[in-house]
Formats: structure tokens, sequence, C-alpha cells
């Protein structure tokens, strides 16, 4: 696989759709454990607003790896590894994301293990690691316009 162009395009519907499924999640009533499930649909919204913004900002890795580096990867956790390798994220926001990847990979795989209150957990407090991780993204993206196609 060739390096190309990162198409501005796509990283930027990624990073649109990140920010509205956390503004989903954080609209959610997150006060305490007893308001997220006084309405059980709660618990559906905020499952699938923080798996759909974990794919879109792994998605959006995917995307720099291989059109920006000609690298393809085939495993969310290894999408981190890469952009820390490569310098596109640091070491801890590598580490970050492959563990939210791991999570992603339990949401999917094993959601029967996700309980409620791991779930009010980490919408109630680590909607800010996400938000950090794409904002490390767009933060890498601004000084490489060299590697964007505006066109794309």
């Amino acid at each position: 696989m060739s390096p190309g162009k990162i198409s501005s395009r796509i990283a930027a519907q990624r990073l649109e759709w990140i920010e509205n499924m956390l503004r989903e999640i954080e609209s959610l009533p997150l006060a305490d454990l007893e308001s997220l499930l006084g309405d059980r649909r709660n618990v559906w919204a905020a499952e699938s607003c923080l798996r759909r913004a974990l794919e879109a900002l792994l998605d959006l890795g995917r995307h720099v790896l291989a059109k920006g580096f000609g690298r393809g990867v085939s495993e969310y956790k290894e999408i981190a590894t890469v952009l820390g390798e490569l310098g596109v994220l640091g070491e801890g926001e590598s580490r970050g994301l492959r563990v939210l990847a791991g999570y992603r990979n339990r949401m999917v795989h094993f959601c029967h293990e996700i309980s409620e209150e791991e779930l009010f957990e980490i919408c109630s407090t680590r909607i800010s690691d996400i938000r950090a991780l794409s904002d490390a993204m767009k933060g890498w993206m601004n000084p490489h316009s060299e590697m964007m196609d505006p066109s794309l």
C-alpha cells in the first residue's frame, strides 16, 4: 500500500460524528445510575452512542494510517499502536486508545458482559478521554496539511 493523501472530508466527517455522539451521551441523565436507569432507553442510547463514537475515532485512525502512511492495519488495537509508533499520537494517547479499542471490542463481541454500572461509569466520567483523543488527532492533522487533500 502506498501513502497518498488523507481525505479532509472523511476526517471532518469522522470528527463531527464523534462530537455528535459525545454530545448525545452528555445529554443523557448522568447525575447518578438511578437517573440513567429511570428510562431503560437511556442505557441503549448510551451504549449505541459510545460504540459509534469509538468506531468513528478508530476509523479516523485507520484512514490516517492507510492514506497518509500507506499502512494497513486489521485490528482496532493495532491502530492505536501504529498511530503511536508514527508519532500521530503520544505514548499515553496511544495507550489510551488501545484501552478504548479493547472496550469497543468488548461492547461488540461480549456485550452481555458490559454491566449498566460499567456503562454509566464510562459515560459519566470517561467521555473526556474520547474527546481528548479526537482533539489529539485534529491537533496532529492541522500542522500536517501537506498530507491532507481538501478536495477528497
